[in-house]
């Protein structure tokens, strides 16, 4: 018990030569150290029970403890001068990001308004508007208050006939 990591790593040194004497002497000593850090121990483990109990009357619990700790800790971290300094860098590259992002949008804006004054584009602009025309159905039959005459007067004979009659489209039986 209490051996010290370093000295129980390799082999143990061959021991001094001592006399009896001094052999005796050193194992008391040896005993009484061991007895105190056995003694130290318990009066450790007692003053971390009271401090715990002293702690629970106050109403300190460890996570109020863990927040003031990282609390410190961020303030500590804001304040020295390798973060102040790297803040200031970030901040530095930033503006200089956001200037260089405004830049590349001004000169997409400016080719694509050249691209779209350039013949080409018109002439393909022209013919897909052309194309548009021509597949788009005619207002006649999208919109009913714009029929034309033929289809007023069908529709007008079909109005003024009485009900039950056939008509010319009504196959007869």
């Amino acid at each position: 018990m209490g051996e010290d990591a370093v000295t129980s790593v390799g082999p143990p040194p061959p021991p001094p030569t001592m006399t009896d004497e001094e052999r005796r002497e050193l194992q008391e000593e040896l005993v009484k150290v061991e007895d105190e850090v056995q003694t130290l121990t318990q009066v450790l483990a007692a003053k971390e029970k009271q401090l715990a109990d002293i702690k629970r009357k106050l109403g300190i619990t460890t996570l109020n403890e863990l927040k003031q700790n990282i609390s410190k800790t961020w303030q500590d971290v804001t304040t020295s001068s390798a973060y102040r300094r790297t803040s200031e860098t970030l901040s530095q590259a930033s503006l200089k990001a956001t200037a260089a992002f405004s830049n590349v949008g001004s000169a997409i804006s400016k080719k694509l308004e050249d691209v779209r004054k350039a013949q080409t584009f018109k002439s393909i602009e022209e013919r897909v508007e052309t194309l548009k025309t021509k597949i788009s159905p005619s207002p006649s039959t999208t919109n009913p208050g714009n029929l034309d005459e033929g289809s007023l007067t069908t529709t007008e004979s079909l109005l003024s006939q009485p009900e039950g009659s056939p008509t010319q489209e009504t196959p007869m039986n």
